[in-house]
């Protein structure tokens, strides 16, 4: 009997792999044809429509004015449908269309009328952002923008504006009636000759219905998309996303150019959307609603966002409530988000995840921004690693989290390297150069889980400790101080304070050279990024430096969950930010395992 069901099996894969196919996609293809490589269709949609399990869409070089609605996924990781852009070809895909017939008012100020049928059922010159948390700045703000060779314009406030000098970003303003839509813009040249797009489509690969799987995207320029706000008690629809689904991989991309978020593995829509009255007890409401629309283990999250370039969005790079859950994070540029700050509200980071339950975000570049990594709400076994934080108005932002969560091999390098409003955290062989600052109580009744589970364990308030510090290296405005007075337990060790760093009581015997300025850098070089900082290899040997494991980091009190890997394995931080083994019986401190150099010169990303 083993033997047939093992053949059967075997049958089955082979039947699979068989019935896979392979459609192709051309800018001088025709949705008529067949979607082979010499008869390709002509829209990516075509080939959607077409693709099952198994199947691989093959995109050519050019531009795809059109938004992607996957009507279904793979069926498991081996059987996903997989779109990619052909190899060594430049496939952009947008929802952005040209238009041409602009016509001078006067000066720069140019202008161009459209039926609003140009626009079909979605008009983003209409559509106005909106939702829980959001802040409008005393304006309207639509998810409409211009473009000119690629880069936006910003939207006035009033249409006057336009005409008044160009100032630090060229301006825009629309005015939709009931048959037009009209748009004046500050052009420095004739907008005639260079390329010039509006928004026509409010995502570009974003499916409309929920819980399709395993799908695959891969080496696209994915861009200019008016996707509308997305707080964590409503859809959030960004310029892609797996909405609601299971298993996505999002790799090697360039995603830029969305009114408000780039990557989004967030939350499904309903009628309670944007209801919360920016509450509280609004978001539990939606997360108790979330259980009866699949959030667990088995049906949500799993994804892999890894090695993108995301840029140039105005709410977040990758944002997500609850559906974030189980996934990867890993190798992407996150940069230049809420760089303009029009409007704001309490959503804007690079990354923005409320339940990042197991997530790992690992080795990311994430640097101008406003926040670098905001983890709110339910960061338990999250894991944050080797990552490099830079030239954000602060790098971390932890909210009602209960833990367990680590923080661990980082360069967190801002004048403001982490907000905590929250428990249950560790923090190790990190290197901190800007101020920390720690609630003393926050008194929402926020959620703590299960182990390795979106099942509720319970509510509690949020007050100070329960944090472990060990093995970082803090210098310039960094300070524990916070920590003094501190309502649950801290732990501390092995730490080192440069350059004016301070530490808390709370620890015995910290290393601490107020007067040594490593006087770290970071450089730009052809191909990456270099640090370079003074640091003393006498470090290690002069304090006792704890090698970090679960053992040693014991369990966050709330919850009563242990410091653990995702799968629930022992940690055991015996690697330094490259991979390289540390020392068993005294680890250097820092992201970096070192011995014998006095300046410390190494290719970061």
């Amino acid at each position: 009997m083993k033997q047939l069901f093992l053949a059967l099996l075997a049958v089955a894969a082979l039947s699979a792999s068989v019935r896979a196919a392979e459609f192709h996609v051309a800018t001088n293809g025709s949705d008529s044809n067949p979607g082979t490589r010499r008869a390709p269709f002509r829209t990516i949609q075509r080939a959607a429509d077409r693709a099952q399990a198994g199947d691989h869409i093959i995109v050519h070089q050019g531009v795809y004015r059109e938004r992607i609605d996957p009507p279904r996924g793979g069926s498991s990781e081996s059987q996903r449908i997989t779109y990619q852009a052909a190899p060594g070809e430049r496939v952009e895909i947008t929802g952005s269309e040209v238009v041409t017939n602009w016509v001078r008012v006067q000066g720069q100020v140019w202008q161009t009328t459209l039926p609003n049928s140009f626009f079909g059922s979605f008009n983003p010159y209409r559509d106005l952002i909106h939702g829980d948390w959001f802040s409008p700045n005393k304006r309207e703000h639509h998810t409409g923008a211009v473009y000119l060779n690629g880069s936006w314009l910003a939207e006035a406030a009033v249409r006057e504006d336009v005409f008044k000098p160009i100032g630090r970003w060229p301006l825009w303003f629309a005015n939709v009636d009931a048959t037009d839509t009209t748009i004046w813009a500050q052009f420095i040249s004739d907008p005639r000759r260079p390329v010039v797009e509006i928004n026509a489509r409010q995502t570009v690969f974003y499916p409309r219905k929920t819980n399709v799987n395993y799908i695959t995207v891969r080496g696209f320029i994915l861009r200019d998309a008016a996707t509308p706000w997305a707080p964590p008690t409503a859809e959030q629809i960004g310029l892609i996303g797996p909405h609601w689904s299971r298993g996505w991989i999002i790799e090697s991309n360039i995603i830029c150019y969305s009114t408000c978020s780039g990557v989004s593995l967030g939350k499904y829509g309903d009628q309670w959307d944007n209801t919360s009255a920016d509450t509280a007890e609004g978001y539990v409401k939606t997360i108790e609603r979330a259980y009866t629309n699949g959030w667990c283990k088995a049906t949500v999250g799993h994804h892999v966002v890894r090695y993108n370039d995301i840029s140039n969005c105005e709410q977040a790079g990758v944002v997500g409530s609850l559906g974030a859950v189980f996934s990867s994070v890993i190798g992407n540029n996150i940069h230049d988000i809420h760089v303009r700050r029009l409007f704001s509200g309490a959503e804007m980071a690079g990354i923005k995840f409320h339940g990042a339950i197991d997530a790992q975000i690992r080795q990311n570049h994430i640097y101008r921004t406003c926040l670098g990594l905001w983890l709110d709400w339910m960061a338990q076994g999250t894991r944050v690693s080797g990552n490099v934080l830079r030239e954000n108005d602060r790098d971390v932002f932890v909210e009602v989290d209960h833990g367990p969560f680590l923080m661990d091999n980082n360069l967190f390098l801002s004048p403001a390297s982490l907000l905590s409003r929250s428990q249950g955290g560790a923090y190790a062989h990190n290197l901190f150069a800007g101020t920390i600052e720690v609630n003393a109580f926050d008194d929402r009744q926020t959620p703590f889980l299960k182990p390795h589970s979106t099942a509720l364990g319970g509510l509690h308030n949020n007050p100070r400790g329960d944090d472990r510090f060990y093995n970082n290296i803090f210098t310039d405005r960094a300070s524990l101080r916070d920590y003094d007075n501190s309502g649950l337990p801290v732990w501390m060790r092995g730490n080192v304070f440069l350059h004016g760093a301070m530490s808390s009581v709370q620890e015995k015997e910290p290393v601490l050279r107020p007067s040594f300025d490593p006087a770290w850098r970071i450089l730009s070089a052809d191909d990456g990024l270099v640090f370079e900082a003074a640091l003393d290899p006498s470090w290690a040997t002069e304090q006792a430096h704890p090698l970090v494991t679960t053992a040693l980091l014991g369990r966050a009190l709330i919850p009563d969950a242990p410091f653990e890997n995702a799968d629930g394995s022992p940690l055991c931080l015996n690697r330094d930010y490259f991979g390289k083994k540390r020392s068993l019986t005294s680890p250097f401190p820092g992201p970096f395992e070192i011995r014998n150099h006095a300046r410390w010169s190494v290719k970061i990303r």
